[in-house]
């Protein structure tokens, strides 16, 4: 290659736009009567995106299965009781979605901390007359992971010829931050709109920064109220695990009378809608 010929930058253009991807999922966001069913596979779908797990959710399916038969396999073999082995195959088969729980927590926590610092960046680049794409471009660059892997999708999408505000459109969603919906809406309006973007962007930064604060009290407040609900939780189900292992025939004996049928779906029914409704609580109190 001669010394004097220079590769040009290929331009965005928006017919490129048309070869992104959207990422296989098994719910319909867009589909409000799909039923329980269809609110089961979203929430599903929303985990594994914002867990940043870089695994298809069809391996996640396959890894619950298989930790699960795992599971009962090794307890069927220590006390040859099909009843036991199915409860810990069940609860084994949960291993790999409380994994992503965690992970996609301690996700969000660290990029509620880059969030601020990101803001600044970007008021920084604003100051010098780039535009909003450059200046997300540079940020992007920039930012460490994981929030550094999120705008670097939107930075691409951008270059591939998508306008801001739909390259932008589905990082609230792919994050699990309620906050950068603020941060959209502001980009969003600025690019049609006009306005300083720098002050604006000041004032978000120092927003987030007051409500990771007022989060970072009320965790410390409500800490011990959060253990117990999870204390609460778990309580029953390790309970009931102790006494199966602890006599094979515990559990059989039980379901043998009718009221041992009934006193025992009567309490897995309330212990699904306490789970249900202490989780709901849990979730809503850390909303980011």
């Amino acid at each position: 290659m001669s010394a004097g010929l220079t590769m040009n930058p290929i331009e965005p253009l928006s017919d490129f736009a048309a070869i992104l991807r959207d990422q296989q999922t098994f719910g319909d966001p867009n589909n409000d009567e799909g039923g329980f069913s269809n609110s089961v596979n979203n929430g599903f779908d929303k985990l594994m995106v914002q867990s940043g797990l870089d695994i298809a959710p069809g391996v996640m399916l396959f890894l619950c299965l298989f930790v699960g038969l795992i599971s009962g396999g090794m307890m069927f073999v220590f006390q040859e009781n099909p009843l036991t082995a199915a409860m810990l195959g069940a609860l084994g088969a949960g291993v790999p979605i409380l994994v992503a729980v965690i992970v996609r927590q301690r996700r969000q926590q660290k990029m509620m901390q880059q969030l601020p610092g990101m803001i600044d960046e970007l008021a920084r680049a604003a100051k010098t007359g780039r535009s909003i794409q450059q200046c997300w471009e540079i940020v992007a660059n920039d930012t460490p992971t994981p929030l550094g892997e999120e705008l670097k999708t939107c930075s691409n999408r951008m270059r591939m010829g998508e306008d801001l505000a739909s390259a932008l459109l589905e990082l609230p969603y792919r994050t699990g931050i309620v906050t950068l919906n603020i941060l959209v809406t502001a980009l969003g309006v600025h690019q049609q709109t006009g306005g300083d973007l720098v002050r604006v962007l000041e004032r978000l930064s120092q927003t987030i920064r007051d409500r990771l604060l007022f989060l970072g009290r009320l965790r410390a407040a409500t800490a011990g109220s959060r253990l117990t609900a999870v204390l609460m939780l778990g309580l029953p189900v390790f309970i009931v695990l102790f006494f199966t292992a602890r006599d094979s025939e515990y559990f059989p004996k039980l379901m043998a009378s009718r009221m041992g049928q009934n006193v025992t779906l009567i309490g897995i029914g309330l212990q699904i809608i306490g789970t249900i409704f202490i989780s709901n609580i849990l979730r809503n109190s850390q909303r980011s």
